[in-house]
């Protein structure tokens, strides 16, 4: 099963959702609403980050499905080229282990304690980012949340009046402030919203 395939997102016709689900699905149900001529901007994001999704929705279903799978083919270079396809068996040593090389910036006393750390400095730079995950783990999935309902609110509402107000209050988690002054923008923004920034609030 293709990226495409798992990716869960939601259209919306100017200010109406248009339909909630996989990709495939929504791009169909996006694609017939375009059929019949409708005006207003349509804009798909995805669930999680509320990036918008760019869909080519010339010629047929199947023309735009054949594309989507195209798009996430030609999308994942960098994944196949991590794991080279004409690579050889490997020797005896460390077992392979997807680790990608890039370059750290460090003063001297930061790598004199790394290169001290049983295993070296790449196993130690490993377990103290495990930990700062592990610890940031709550707090990192709050500012993702923050960050799609803004995405989400900036490009499909910012221009209802309150935008900047409600913004600040979504950042400030003021949920009392939020809610009064989205309350009156249209129903399936607001909707949107509230399961965007659900745990915020």
């Amino acid at each position: 099963m293709g990226n495409w395939e798992q990716t869960r997102c939601t259209a919306f016709e100017g200010f109406r959702r248009i339909a909630s689900g996989e990709l495939a699905e929504v791009a169909l149900q996006t694609k017939a609403v375009l059929d019949r001529g409708e005006q207003a901007p349509v804009l798909i994001f995805d669930d999680e980050t509320s990036e918008q999704i760019e869909v080519d929705f010339r010629g047929t279903a199947q023309d735009i499905l054949r594309r989507l799978r195209e798009t996430t083919r030609e999308g994942t270079p960098a994944a196949a080229a991590a794991q080279p396809a004409g690579e050889g068996p490997r020797g005896p040593g460390r077992p392979k282990l997807g680790v990608v090389a890039r370059e750290v910036t460090l003063l001297p006393r930061h790598w004199d304690w790394l290169n001290s750390q049983p295993g070296g400095a790449s196993v130690a730079l490993r377990k103290l980012v495990d930990e700062a995950r592990k610890a940031n783990e709550t707090r990192d999935r709050l500012r993702r949340s923050q960050e799609a309902a803004y995405r989400f609110m900036s490009a499909l509402a910012g221009n209802l009046p309150g935008f900047e107000e409600a913004a600040r209050a979504l950042f400030a988690k003021n949920s009392e402030r939020f809610e009064a002054l989205i309350r009156g923008w249209p129903e399936d923004v607001r909707r949107h919203l509230a399961r965007l920034a659900g745990e915020l609030m």
